[in-house]
């Protein structure tokens, strides 16, 4: 009992320091996600006239983003409060701050002021050697998601050697005992391996998943609020056929594999029509913000004002779904609306994080700087690189997908060819020790074995919507097709099989 606590006990200290250590980077890579448009707007602003300090005071109201608006108030808390010297408060952070990237741009700075050194100067070049720092991070980035995939694949095969051992052994147990079936103990361990050990074994990679890559669309509440919904009925329709035999008949042509399909498809149909519509709107703003950023730079350099720039980039037309947006944003500019009440307009319609920082960058310069023709192309050449880094990313990942379909229809046709194979083998040889009750043992275990692969299936598009897109809800696409293409690899092994059972000699 004491060794069974003490094991108990390192087991905790251990998940405890994993865990740790994982909010630990989760906080880093939150600052250094954020830092170069944290450095880009400060850039902007002492470009325009305005101290650091006070670009820190600014920081404070910017929720976009959370991770700087929390250390701004800290330092502001610090200057104002207890008294201390900004570049000291700043050289304090710097030497508490986890994130190498942040503690080189705070000592740098401090450094720069100190010495006399140019304050802009500075900032572009730490700026510039950010986004090629984000440019490896982000390629360092996809290698590991990548091998994150690779061990996600082991661990299906290991899933399909698991099925293919137990269905062997319990086969053989079978043949050898009695034609009375498998026991209830057998079937009691199964379902426990198929519907619990498993299906936690991909949410912890899932988990995983969700700490390595950050998704840029900020608010999916109405998608999974949907999917919530589509649950509970998914959740009532399969209860009603499990509690009530009588309704069995009516779906005895597709099986209750067909009925699981069918309840996975209620839930994520729904919530994936809801997200595509949310993500073709804000994945075409992403492609065109540099663009847009880059016509209102250029108009800015001729002359124009920056409202006028606005306006003038906003008539191109180039930008897809983007360019309704834009157009609401023309009209109200012409009708006299403020830039920051555009501004809070526009986050009404885009959530793109990415997309809105930009957005409100150059909102910012041009209140603060009148938006001066070196600021607004500092912040479209930092646009197109910061567009330049995700688009490489997901052109990266997204082959890796193909590996999905490969698995599911791997782990649906291998499980049932061993499967039924055995049994086909054992009627054939032994055809004395079969009869009703054997058949309804290996239907049975068959359909639990099914159903299982379909659950695993249907739970692995989460795990590469979160890989691919960086939200769990693109994860209901691919579970919906994930979900399918098993069950109709599950459907043509037991068409196949059996064909070749009535040809087989009796």
């Amino acid at each position: 009992m004491a060794k069974t606590l003490s094991f108990s006990f390192l087991l905790g200290k251990v998940f405890g320091r994993f865990l740790g250590s994982l909010k630990k980077g989760q906080d880093t890579g939150e600052i250094e996600r954020e830092l170069p448009f944290a450095v880009m707007l400060f850039t902007l602003m002492a470009a325009s006239g305005v101290t650091l300090y006070d670009g820190w005071k600014k920081m404070r109201s910017i929720n976009l983003l959370p991770t700087f608006q929390k250390e701004a108030e800290e330092v502001v808390r610090q200057v104002e409060v207890l008294g201390y010297d900004p570049l000291t408060v700043m050289y304090k952070r710097a030497e508490n701050t986890k994130s190498r990237m942040y503690r080189d741009f705070l000592a740098g700075y401090v450094s720069s002021v100190k010495s006399g050194i140019n304050v802009v100067s500075f900032l572009k070049s730490k700026m510039r050697s950010m986004f090629e720092t984000q440019s490896a991070a982000s390629n360092r980035a996809i290698e590991k998601l990548g091998t994150l995939i690779e061990a996600y694949a082991v661990m299906l095969i290991v899933t399909l050697c698991a099925y293919i051992l137990y269905v062997v052994v319990s086969s053989s147990s079978f043949f050898e005992l009695t034609a009375g079936g498998v026991t209830g103990t057998s079937n009691f361990l199964l379902y426990l391996f198929v519907f619990l050990a498993m299906p936690m074994l991909s949410v912890l990679f899932i988990f995983i998943a969700h700490t390595a890559r950050k998704g840029n669309i900020l608010s999916l509440r109405e998608c999974y609020r949907r999917a919530l919904f589509t649950s509970f009925i998914a959740i009532g329709v399969m209860s009603v056929f499990l509690l009530m035999p009588s309704l069995q008949s009516v779906v005895s042509p597709i099986g209750m594999t067909g009925v699981a399909t069918i309840c996975f498809l209620i839930i994520s149909v729904p919530p994936w029509l809801s997200y595509r519509k949310i993500a073709k709107v804000n994945f075409t703003a992403e492609e065109s913000m540099p663009s847009f950023l880059r016509d209102v730079s250029e108009a800015r350099k001729i002359g124009l004002s920056p409202e006028k720039s606005i306006i003038h980039a906003s008539k191109r037309g180039a930008y897809g779904n983007f360019s309704e947006i834009l157009g609401l944003v023309r009209s109200q500019i012409e009708w006299g609306v403020s830039l920051k009440k555009i501004f809070e307009n526009v986050k009404k319609k885009i959530r793109s994080w990415p997309v809105l920082v930009h957005f409100f960058i150059l909102v910012e310069t041009i209140e603060i700087g009148g938006g001066s023709a070196t600021a607004l192309e500092i912040l479209s050449e930092y646009s197109e690189k910061a567009k330049d880094i995700e688009s490489n990313k997901r052109a990266t990942l997204k082959p890796y997908v193909v590996l999905a379909f490969i698995w599911s229809i791997l782990i649906a046709l291998t499980t049932t060819i061993v499967a039924m194979t055995i049994y086909i083998l054992g009627t054939v040889s032994l055809p004395g020790m079969t009869g009703q009750s054997g058949l309804a043992g290996a239907q049975e275990q068959m359909i639990i074995l099914s159903v299982g692969i379909i659950l695993q299936c249907w739970l692995s598009g989460f795990f590469i919507g979160k890989i691919s897109e960086g939200a769990f809800a693109a994860g209901f696409k691919y579970s919906a097709i994930l979900a399918v293409t098993a069950y109709v690899s599950l459907l043509l092994s037991q068409s196949f099989l059996m064909g070749m059972q009535a040809i087989a000699p009796t």
